[in-house]
């Protein structure tokens, strides 16, 4: 397949897929049929497009196919036989774009309590977001058989509760909220720096994950979160043009042209920002925000306020103390109180973070500060043995370059 049309497959599939599942699962009353029928429609779209061309409506193809394999597979089941008298009656119109609704309703319907959170997570990238498990599984760090089994039994389990697909009353919105953020953040990641793909950044993605985000902070406008949330995506997207070289290659956040960020967007995150914590709610989404405006709102790099990063970072472990979140301190660490001190404190983290490559690579910095070139080389060999993005691994081979 060219690169054109694979990414005319990529971009009118993945932007599509949660409104196609959403009006299947609303015509059929069957998230599972409906779920697989849309996968069924983007292989068939895999291996049509390259031949046929790409559809002048490609929205409404996906649709059409993925209502036909839904029929098909209600045809060689005999519970279908119901559901196809309904589906056969009442043919699907095309979803609009200004109907987003739908997949809100998508979003909070895999986020059931009923599910436990990895499987709603799960089940969400894969539904709402049209997300592979090979990605999911590099998302979550596991494997793809454990994700392939987590959303086989979650739909099994959404089947058996009969969980219907409708947002929740408003007394319950709160409780799957966690959830929710959770999916929304891991998608935005899988795009802000691919896990897979042969491009390092998957616009696509980051924008349906702000636009789902978006939606959620009118849906839910006095939770604070949800605005934490879109305030740190659009931050993350405003620095967009200076994240790459021109060949594709990382460019890190103290080498980037601080000109070429989108100072317009980065305003009206932080803005966004203030009305989060106008609420006195602070929470995880909002800090690991504010800590991206004080890098934001540094005209160069070393003029970042670092003890004010430390200071955000220990408020965030109050909230949420995770190993991840306790090395992403260790880089203000290092720039505060030196790379000794850093690197004394990741030492604890050495064992739970083993098999996460961003820990080897963060010990290899610490390591070449202090001058300690052959240790510094060795985690970097570990971290690009870990690392799964092609961008990440591009960038610690070219590390590994400079030492020999």
């Amino acid at each position: 397949m060219s690169d054109g049309v694979r990414g005319w497959v990529e971009a009118s599939f993945r932007h599509e897929v949660g409104r196609v599942v959403g009006a299947l699962t609303r015509a059929l009353g069957d998230f599972d049929v409906a779920e697989e029928a849309v996968q069924d429609a983007l292989v068939e779209a895999v291996a049509r497009w390259p031949v046929e061309g790409v559809p002048e409506r490609p929205a409404a193809w996906l649709q059409t196919t993925a209502r036909n394999r839904a029929i098909d597979r209600l045809r060689r089941e005999a519970r279908g036989r119901e559901k196809l008298a309904i589906i056969a009656a009442d043919p699907l119109r095309e979803v609009p774009q200004a109907e987003p609704d739908e997949r809100l309703r998508l979003l909070f319907l895999c986020c059931h309590p009923a599910l436990s959170v990895d499987a709603q997570i799960t089940l969400t990238l894969r539904a709402v977001a049209g997300l592979t498990t090979h990605e999911i599984a590099s998302a979550f760090l596991t494997t793809e058989a454990t994700v392939s089994q987590r959303i086989t039994r979650a739909k099994r389990k959404v089947a058996a509760a009969r969980i219907p697909y409708c947002l929740p009353d408003d007394d319950r919105l709160a409780e799957r909220l966690p959830a929710v953020l959770a999916v929304l953040y891991l998608m935005f990641n899988e795009g802000y720096l691919s896990s897979h793909s042969d491009v390092p950044e998957r616009r696509w993605l980051e924008e349906e994950a702000e636009e789902l985000t978006g939606l959620l902070t009118r849906l839910m406008p006095r939770e604070p979160e949800p605005l934490g949330l879109l305030a740190l995506m659009r931050m993350h997207l405003a620095r967009s043009r200076a994240r790459f070289d021109a060949d594709g290659n990382i460019v890190r956040l103290r080498d980037q042209d601080r000109e070429s960020w989108d100072t317009v967007a980065i305003a009206d995150a932080i803005r966004v920002l203030r009305r989060a914590a106008g609420m006195h709610k602070p929470g995880p989404y909002q800090i690991q925000a504010a800590v991206l405006a004080v890098h934001a709102e540094a005209p160069r790099w070393e003029a970042t306020d670092w003890p004010q990063i430390v200071t955000l970072y220990d408020l965030l472990l109050r909230h949420e103390d995770t190993p991840v979140i306790r090395l992403n301190r260790l880089i203000a660490v290092a720039f505060t109180d030196g790379p000794q001190a850093a690197l004394q404190q990741a030492e604890p983290l050495r064992d739970v973070l083993a098999r996460y490559h961003l820990f080897h690579a963060t010990r290899a910095e610490l390591l070449r500060e202090l001058g300690r070139i052959t240790e510094a080389a060795d985690a970097d060999r570990r971290a690009l043995e870990l690392a799964s993005s092609p961008a990440e691994r591009a960038l610690i081979t070219s590390r590994l370059a400079g030492v020999s």
